[in-house]
């Protein structure tokens, strides 16, 4: 009882004008909230607490035995134990697996009770008195990613029972891994709400537990799913091989061999080909248009739209948070150019805010484009974190815009996205999240720090070895802003540190300056994820891009072959055979 009390003393404290009786309420409010938390945790997975503990092997009707399918699909899993005691608590559905598929099918619903569990825990926990700023900001975030984890639980189901006929093999199994690995992406983006001060993190010690939990079993999930798809692939190209057919593409094609998505209408195609893009709403501030704010354009669009909604933002500077939620899908924001229209914030970590909720826009809405419009936070380099744009949107890109900040500029948060012709300028870890991205064609541009800070250009946040996730910057230029140059001697620049154990960043084909020093990279915390980092260097040139001084990390790797460097393209990695074309930007898929 003395740990519970101590987890939430420092919450206690900062409601001083509480009186005792209300003190000893939301004390006992607290103790109810964590109790349910792990009395939720201990339901899931402890129908039978540890199967190979047994002493009797006939009345253990819960050993692997008596479930080869379960035991055969929990091995690929990095918990196999977790894996199936969750399944195996529940033997009048694990007895009806007959396939792997339905192993995972079993362990996404029983996953999605623990996630909603933790979202019940979350609500009533946001309701305490006393909780800071942050605090309510970070637990506020928690809701958010947590209500996304369950969407994106509910949508692997679905997708999964259409495995693998609606799709071709690789793009189904591309959708999967992603979803799953957005999901265990806001299992940790909720945990690093409060990671800020002291008091932040009583009340993490409150959530960590369940979780962690979840974190795990979708870790388990996401295995599965892989084992499975890989499997399954390996199985079709052997079998190409033999009989001598070609793939076959599902995707109609058009006369330039852009395959477009099937949610695509012909007049979507036909707009977003021609050069001229005609938007169904005007935002202006001088009030020559149908609103004043980019966010009131946001929210009288059509939730759910099946076809491209375009947003022209007027010339003009817009300052305001925008949020375009997940229900806002197919959304375009179409400005006048990247240096007259301008939306900006100044939200960031040190005057309270968390990091996730700094953004001066944040795009969760699937299926986003944004074109000739600058994204800025100018809270600058002594505020901390304080992000320009974090972007969640699955299948979302970017043309011709700037991203401006300092600390943690542009927030890649998860899922898939493209960046082309674009300018990102920052300083520490100006790039970041765990989604995977490409940078084509970009600028990327380190400023001036504080006095004694390093910059770094990425700090990828991958914490799973099976996530598809991953920075890749290819055929970009990287160098320094006006203000860095002459003095870039004083403030090393390095291409990026691992946020996170098994963090990938991959830089080819690009330009890099005498910015960056000759190491390259540079740790995060002594030896903290440099054996199971991948970071990559591909044929890059410039003064900055030799690679005899680069850190001798075991993660490292000068890439050599082109068949190895083709995985990264956006053609392979973000899946864009399906989908780019389908923006109307400029791209190129592989090498």
């Amino acid at each position: 009882m003395s740990k519970i009390k101590q987890v939430f003393a420092g919450i206690s404290d900062s409601g001083k004008n509480i009186s005792m009786s209300k003190k000893k309420k939301n004390l006992f409010l607290a103790l109810f909230a964590t109790l349910f938390l792990v009395a939720a945790v201990i339901g899931i997975v402890a129908g039978v607490k540890s199967h190979n503990n047994s002493n009797s092997g006939d009345n253990d009707a819960l050993s692997a035995q008596s479930y080869p399918v379960i035991r055969s699909s929990c091995s690929s899993t990095l918990y196999p134990e977790l894996c199936f005691s969750a399944i195996s608590s529940e033997p009048e559905f694990a007895q009806k697996a007959k396939s792997g598929k339905d192993v995972i099918e079993l362990y996404l619903n029983i996953t999605k009770r623990a996630v909603q569990h933790n979202f019940n825990v979350i609500e009533k926990l946001i309701t305490r008195k006393g909780l800071t700023k942050r605090e309510k900001g970070a637990l506020h975030d928690c809701l958010e990613t947590t209500d996304e984890t369950l969407d994106e639980i509910e949508k692997t189901k679905e997708d999964l029972k259409e495995y693998p006929s609606k799709k071709s093999l690789s793009e189904h199994a591309d959708d999967l891994k992603t979803l799953i690995s957005s999901a265990i992406t806001n299992q940790e983006t909720c945990l690093d709400g409060f990671s800020h001060d002291k008091a932040d993190k009583k009340v993490r010690k409150a959530l960590e537990k369940g979780f962690v939990q979840v974190e795990k079993m979708c870790s388990n999930a996401l295995a599965m799913i892989k084992n499975m798809t890989d499997g399954d692939i390996a199985d079709y190209e052997n079998k190409m091989k033999i009989t001598g057919r070609k793939l076959v593409e599902l995707q109609p094609e058009d006369q330039r061999g852009i395959k477009w998505p099937e949610w695509m209408s012909a007049v979507d195609r036909h707009l977003l080909q021609s050069s001229t893009v005609t938007p169904d709403v005007v935002v202006a501030a001088d009030g020559s248009g149908n609103f004043r704010t980019v966010s009131a354009a946001v929210a009288a669009a059509p939730a759910s739209s099946s076809r491209r909604y375009v947003i022209r933002i007027k010339a003009g500077v817009y300052r305001e948070n925008v949020d375009v939620p997940k229900k806002k899908t197919n959304i375009m924001f179409l400005g006048d150019g990247r240096t007259t229209t301008i939306i900006t914030g100044s939200r960031n970590v040190v005057d309270g805010s968390t990091t996730f909720n700094s953004a001066t826009v944040a795009v969760v809405g699937e299926r986003f484009l944004a074109r000739d419009i600058t994204f800025q936070n100018t809270a600058g380099p002594s505020k901390h974190q304080a992000v320009a744009l974090r972007v969640g949107a699955d299948l979302s890109a970017f043309y011709r815009c700037d991203f401006l900040a300092y600390q943690d500029t542009l927030y890649v948060h998860n899922n898939r996205q493209f960046f082309v012709g674009c300018l990102i300028a920052g300083t520490v870890d100006f790039i970041f999240g765990n989604s995977a991205v490409v940078f084509q064609d970009c600028d990327i541009h380190a400023r001036r720090p504080n006095s004694g800070q390093k910059n770094m250009v990425t700090a990828q946040g991958r914490v799973d070895p099976n996530q598809n996730t991953g920075i890749v910057i290819q055929k970009c230029r990287i160098g320094a802003t006006r203000d860095l140059e002459p003095v870039k001697r004083s403030f090393p620049t390095y291409l990026g540190r691992p946020w996170k154990e098994y963090s990938r960043t991959v830089v080819m084909q690009s330009t890099i300056s005498d910015v960056i020093v000759a190491a390259g990279w540079h740790e995060w915390s002594g030896n903290f994820a440099l054996n199971t980092l991948f970071y990559g260097e591909y044929q890059n040139t410039g003064p900055g891009a030799a690679t005899s001084g680069r850190v001798n990390w075991r993660g490292f790797k000068v890439i050599t072959s082109a068949t190895e460097a083709q995985a990264y393209t956006p053609g392979r990695f973000i899946a864009g055979s399906n989908w780019l074309g389908s923006t109307g930007f400029p791209f190129s898929q592989g090498l």
